[in-house]
């Protein structure tokens, strides 16, 4: 990036700033704040807005609205907000550190969390059971495995499926995990999830590997018809254990 492209990204972000630190504003506004002209203001704000960091409202009038057209204020979207960064994480880790407070502690909090974790996990495969159904009765040539892919593609967690070695089944191969930080100190959502998958595409599923443990994809082992148990090669066979198996102790509630 050349220095007069870092220059207009960075004064972008003050005005994307402004509108964070002071609300909705009119370009008059945040010219006066910034000490820009409303021209480069307008060009700076059309720009956000092509990005989809801000949208442009109508100012809410109180009282009795004088002639001519309301003025137009520019607001930030949800993205535009999380390009600031958000406590999500945060907030979720406390939440679930309080119900496992609550408790008592040892395996009771473990469970508690687990009981949460596997509602959660619940809800999200009740949207995806829909998905799985559509394809079956849709599209032959697409397989449980695929569909339900599709379907947590649509959710941000980047999944293909893909054959395993020896024809042995597929792998259900998640690039992205929007809870991996929370995961990582409450393996139960892993689990949940697991236990998920194993009900939505009726067999015995094995994870092999998670984000949340520090590997580069979440990893399921979907066998094919006729394998009661997964086959993974030498690599990944110590790794292949349940998501219990594979998390124990790692919960530090």
């Amino acid at each position: 990036m050349s220095a007069s492209a870092e220059e207009q990204q960075g004064t972008r972000r003050r005005v994307a700033r402004s509108i964070l630190d002071h609300g909705p504003s009119t370009a008059a506004e945040l010219a006066g704040r910034l000490g820009l002209t409303q021209a480069a203001v307008r060009r700076h704000l059309d720009a956000l807005a092509g990005e989809g960091v801000v949208e442009a409202r109508e100012k809410r009038v109180h009282g009795h609205r004088g002639r001519g057209r309301p003025a137009k204020v520019f607001a930030l979207t949800d993205e535009g907000r999380g390009s600031f960064g958000q406590s999500y994480d945060e907030l979720a880790v406390e939440a679930l550190r309080w119900i496992a407070g609550r408790a008592g502690g040892g395996e009771s909090a473990r469970q508690a969390v687990l009981a949460f974790a596997r509602a959660r996990a619940a809800a999200q495969a009740e949207r995806y059971r829909a998905v799985l159904e559509q394809a079956g009765a849709e599209c032959a040539a697409e397989s449980p495995t695929e569909a339900l892919a599709r379907a947590l593609s649509r959710d941000g967690y980047a999944a293909v499926a893909r054959a395993a070695p020896a024809a042995a089944g597929e792998q259900l191969c998640q690039h992205h995990c929007p809870v991996a930080h929370v995961a990582e100190r409450f393996p139960q959502l892993c689990e949940a999830e697991t236990e998920a998958f194993s009900r939505l595409l009726g067999t015995h599923v094995q994870r092999l590997a998670t984000i949340a443990h520090g590997d580069g994809v979440c990893t399921t082992f979907v066998p094919a018809a006729g394998h009661a148990k997964p086959s993974p090669d030498r690599r990944g066979s110590a790794a292949a254990k349940t998501t219990t198996e594979s998390t124990a102790g790692r919960n530090p509630a």
